[in-house]
């Protein structure tokens, strides 16, 4: 599962995005990391994948709640078509004007859902990157890893509907972890794997630890 070399793409602001299965906590985590910037003066915009835009969001509803079967690959240009949108009306504005990014997924998801979960190669999935982001990629992409089975009895406990991938069997949630620890593995300067499994303060000093070393940011 290896990946051609990132490019650099200048911008002025930071870009963090969370990835990990079910019940990983990312929102939680992402939470806690923005009122902690907010407290050193920094305004972060937090945003979500599939989302983040009115059309967006729109394909988030068709991808993870319609009940109609959607083909990998049909799966896979409407998770792209989403990103394409977020990322010229959201995300690369926000860097280009300062603003930190703290995204819920982003192009590392497809990698590991659509690659490692569905099957389609990974070079397919490189193509659609090119075009959807332009070379964007996250300045830190932090990957909350979590044991399936744990992540399941986590997610369990909330009162939303399960979607899509939640609803999934448990070999194709152990492919997408399986898909997230060899991505980190083979882009381990950007990408950093973080032990889910403890509390949400022990967890969230992790996070705050990488902040520090990769991205020089002191939240003390």
């Amino acid at each position: 599962m290896s990946r051609r070399p990132e490019p650099k793409v200048a911008l002025k602001g930071k870009f963090v995005s969370f990835e990990g299965g079910d019940g990983a906590g990312k929102s939680t985590q992402i939470s806690l990391l923005s009122s902690c910037l907010r407290e050193i003066g920094i305004s972060p915009v937090l945003t979500r994948e599939p989302g983040g835009t009115r059309l967006s969001e729109e394909i988030r509803e068709w991808v993870l709640h319609k009940p109609d079967a959607i083909d990998p690959v049909t799966e896979a240009l409407l998770m792209f078509a989403a990103r394409a949108q977020h990322t010229a009306e959201v995300i690369a504005p926000a860097l280009e004007c300062g603003r930190w990014v703290l995204c819920d997924r982003y192009t590392d998801a497809s990698y590991a859902y659509q690659g490692g979960g569905r099957g389609l190669p990974f070079e397919v999935i490189e193509s659609l990157e090119a075009v959807a982001t332009r070379g964007l990629r996250p300045d830190l992409t932090i990957f909350l890893d979590l044991n399936v089975e744990e992540g399941v009895r986590r997610s369990s406990g909330r009162d939303s509907h399960r979607d899509r991938f939640e609803a999934q069997e448990l070999e194709f949630k152990h492919r997408v972890r399986s898909a997230y620890q060899e991505i980190a593995k083979n882009n381990p300067e950007r990408i950093k794997t973080v032990d889910a499994s403890g509390s949400i303060d022990e967890v969230h000093a992790q996070v705050r630890s990488l902040m520090r070393h990769c991205l020089g940011v002191s939240l003390d």
